[in-house]
């Protein structure tokens, strides 16, 4: 998972963290540690690490509790959580889908943010009911103010924070369609991606100042993720609308069951097929089966006539094909997901309508994408 290391679950949900992560703890625990033995010299060298390092992964808890808000909001709403991954910049919740609804896309960008929020309140009465002093109202106070900070920061209207897709909800609200939402918060963000790159940029030109140099790092992450997310809607806008049959290959390569292999080799290979692998139906046209032009090897040239397509072709489950009047959108995701360019199409009946390539999509997309002529 892009070099991520699985660390085990939460509340049943895969957790990742990314190498990236271990730099930026070290990095936390050293400032935190360094400013507790500045502010309270009777701490020992040992001590403030050590207290350095508990604040450090007290902070880390607080964002996997946001991505947690967000996560906890999504399955209540039936939507799968693949993974929770803390990474350099903070933390991602990746979810199965959308919301159906903007109201329900709402809640769960809004979510995280609250529970921030949350954090930040119950620490805070900690620290005034209990009459906390030294180190330990120290570290209530950075725990409190970083949800405080985190809450704030995320709610910035641009995608990819969670203000971005409150921002995209509200729109898609307004405006009835999911998309626009995304390309308008795509647009806030990127944006406020460029208002950081420059203010981290400029000191470092005009001044050779390093002290925005963070600035600069989130102002870039903003650009890239805005950017593909501004993206994505404009694909996912395009294929609303069309089904699985709407892709299929024309002359996808199918044969019958009942052809003799030397038949197979005569019509399909030698006759200028570039296909490497085809569908087998029975005599209703239901997809029974694939064979590829590797598998005659296994069977002498001799026997070629005498043995049919079916005694040497893979048997096919319906688990590995997809129904014609499935979204394509949807067809789309799964061949990201499972890592496929092919997938045979079939109607309700096991009826064989063809070849579906991850080529032809975007071969789809591209015509749907050129101007009409006039």
């Amino acid at each position: 998972m892009n070099g991520t290391i699985r660390v085990g679950n939460l509340f049943g949900i895969p957790f990742f963290i990314h190498p990236s992560w271990f730099l930026v703890l070290g990095l936390v625990t050293w400032s935190y540690s360094s400013g507790l033995a500045a502010q309270f010299p009777y701490l020992a060298g040992g001590l403030a690490v050590l207290l350095g390092l508990m604040t450090a992964l007290l902070l880390f808890a607080s964002v996997v509790a946001h991505e947690l808000g967000h996560s906890f909001v999504a399955i209540r709403q039936g939507i799968d959580v693949k993974s929770i991954t803390l990474f350099i910049f903070g933390g991602l919740a990746s979810l199965e889908k959308e919301s159906k609804t903007p109201g329900e896309a709402f809640w769960v960008a809004i979510a995280g943010p609250l529970v921030s929020l949350l954090i930040c309140g119950i620490v805070t009465v900690i620290g005034v009911t209990t009459a906390a002093s030294g180190a330990f109202a120290a570290i209530l106070g950075v725990l409190a103010s970083v949800n405080l900070a985190l809450a704030l920061f995320n709610l910035i209207p641009g995608l990819p924070l969670d203000g971005g897709n409150i921002l995209k909800a509200l729109v898609w609200k307004v405006t009835g369609n999911p998309y626009k939402g995304v390309t308008f918060a795509s647009r806030v963000g990127q944006i406020f991606g460029w208002v950081a790159v420059l203010s981290g940029l400029l000191p470092l030109v005009l001044y050779g100042s390093l002290g925005n140099i963070w600035n600069l790092l989130v102002g870039f992450f903003l650009l890239q993720n805005a950017g593909n997310a501004a993206q994505f809607a404009r694909v996912q806008e395009k294929l609303t609308g069309l089904t699985a049959e709407d892709a299929v290959t024309v002359d996808s390569p199918i044969v019958s069951a009942n052809l003799s292999l030397r038949e197979f080799a005569d019509e399909q290979v030698v006759s200028g097929q570039n296909w490497r692998r085809f569908l087998v139906t029975n005599d209703e046209g239901q997809l029974v089966g694939a064979i590829a032009v590797d598998n005659l090897r296994s069977i002498p040239t001799v026997l070629w006539s005498e043995t049919q397509v079916r005694e040497v072709m893979q048997p096919i489950t319906q688990a590995t094909t997809v129904q014609s009047n499935q979204p394509l959108l949807e067809v789309v995701q799964l061949l990201e997901q499972q890592k496929l360019s092919a997938l045979p199409v079939i109607r309700e009946n096991g009826m064989l309508v063809g070849i579906l390539e991850k080529a032809a999509v975007i071969q789809l997309l591209q015509n749907r994408t050129q101007p009409n002529p006039a």
